[in-house]
């Protein structure tokens, strides 16, 4: 017999819909129902690499770790990576197939549902209930044509939805009545009530809004949902989640780390257990600032267009900015695209990131990569060269690293493997190692080879413990008996 099924789906981006079905998720899994996430379709850089091999965006992963089940590529078996302001990679049940233009993929789109729905077809048998989750905005029309993310696929799917507003960003009110007013009559036919998330202060201050919201919409209100400060310890779903993040001074912090946020960051979660430690200060370096001098570090973050995020470092002067750190005494570390940056040139012969092209590097380390050849996606597992400290971390890139300073990798794979390279003196470094500082041991080893001190726990049993209580508080604010009544 099929799963139940349930869609929630928002007034416009970033509104909290991936963390509302984390916790959801993590509140039915105590309930003791078996429960998995989908996403159609998803538009992120930030992506997980999954147990069977393929690639989904990070929030689909956070959602199956609330599930506490293992990631799948039919969890969001549509994933688009942008590459340009216009363009994007597509990535269909974890595999890259090409790429596209905006415009070119409104056509594609129908094409892809079939898949879409299989895949939604093979998590509805493996599980008591599905918690599906939009993309974007409800009340774009204008994109209804094809839609395989929003309401085309609720209607595709025979699902009911649940319509999600942000108080915080303002104007809730008309957003949740607005989206009423524009959906086709289909279309609103299949909400069956609404969510209100991020309230601050006093909830009861609202209780007219709701109603106000319910007699403009005749949908039914399921819950306002306090904002929960908590939730900041969870990997963001996509780079609007680096808006919110801050280059505030840590008092007394013994190591200063400053990462350029280049326009095509990827897997910027990368970051997060370092930015929870008392004793590190991550400072993300905005366009148009100068790399603060006290740096110690300076770790260039994973790219989805390199070329072009090289280009963009160049263009604000952080390169001469590096020079000069480097001849102050400072460090720096690349992470995956940061790691092809930091060398003498990257070659695109087959036209990966755009026009085929050979640009000159930072020549910081001795090695030049050659982008080509299927794309990398595996978990690895090893331990750091230096110290012999054990991680499980994994890669996902296009590319092959070659030259001398490889003969000094960073890391040891179990598989025979090696890892990155490391100047002679060990103050540069890089690696295609995503994850790496999740990795309790490794991390407390990186940051004691920095003079930083380690006791911020281990990262998994907060990843854990914020999960929990962000379940207790989806059930203390939604009506979870009255979401298990409408799904189907």
């Amino acid at each position: 017999m099929a799963a139940r099924a349930i869609m929630f789906q928002g007034t416009g981006s970033s509104v909290g819909k991936s963390v509302l079905i984390a916790g959801l998720a993590r509140a039915l899994v105590r309930r003791g129902f078996s429960v998995r996430p989908f996403k159609p379709q998803n538009m992120s850089n930030n992506a997980a690499v999954t147990d069977d091999g393929g690639e989904i965006g990070r929030a689909q992963a956070l959602q199956a770790q609330a599930c506490r089940v293992p990631a799948s590529v039919d969890m969001n078996p549509v994933l688009l990576k942008p590459q340009s302001e216009t363009g994007a990679q597509i990535v269909v049940r974890g595999k890259v197939i090409g790429h596209t233009r905006a415009r070119s993929y409104q056509e594609m789109k129908a094409g892809l549902l079939p898949s879409v729905l299989e895949s939604f077809a093979r998590l509805r048998e493996a599980a008591d209930i599905v918690l599906v989750e939009g993309a974007g905005s409800a009340s774009e029309i204008n994109l209804r044509r094809n839609d395989i993310a929003n309401m085309g696929f609720a209607q595709a799917a025979g699902l009911p939805v649940v319509l999600i507003g942000d108080i915080d960003r303002g104007g809730v009110i008309a957003a949740l009545a607005g989206t009423r007013a524009v959906l086709d009559p289909e279309d609103a036919a299949l909400v069956r009530g609404f969510i209100v998330n991020r309230m601050r202060g006093d909830p009861s201050l609202f209780s007219d809004g709701m109603e106000v919201i319910a007699r403009h919409t005749g949908w039914p209100a399921l819950g306002l949902v306090p904002y929960l400060p908590a939730v900041r310890a969870l990997p963001a779903e996509d780079a609007a989640g680096m808006e919110e993040l801050e280059c505030a001074p840590r008092p007394g912090a013994r190591l200063r780390i400053t990462v350029p946020l280049l326009p095509w960051i990827a897997n910027f979660d990368d970051f997060d257990p370092l930015r929870a430690e008392p004793d590190v200060e991550v400072c993300f370096l905005r366009p148009g600032t100068v790399l603060p001098r006290n740096s110690d570090l300076v770790i260039l973050p994973g790219s989805k267009a390199t070329i072009a995020d090289l280009a963009a470092l160049r263009a604000e002067g952080w390169d001469i900015d590096i020079t000069a750190h480097m001849r102050a005494g400072g460090r720096v570390l690349g992470l995956c695209g940061g790691y092809q940056m930091l060398g003498r040139r990257i070659a695109d012969p087959e036209g990966i990131e755009g026009p085929p092209q050979t640009v000159e590097g930072l020549g910081l380390l001795d090695v030049e990569t050659v982008l080509s050849g299927a794309k990398q996606l595996k978990h690895a597992a090893g331990v750091l060269a230096r110290s012999g400290a054990r991680f499980d971390a994994y890669e996902m890139h296009v590319g092959c690293t070659s030259g001398p300073e490889t003969a000094r990798p960073m890391a040891l794979l179990d598989d025979g493997r090696t890892d990155g390279a490391q100047s002679a003196d060990g103050r540069v470094a890089g690696t295609y190692l995503h994850g790496l500082f999740l990795s309790d041991v490794a991390r407390a080893s990186f940051l004691a080879a920095h003079g930083a001190r380690v006791d911020a726990g281990s990262h998994a049993a907060k990843i854990e413990a914020t999960l929990d209580a962000l379940a207790a508080h989806i059930e203390a604010h939604v009506d979870v008996g009255r979401l298990l009544s409408l799904a189907r």
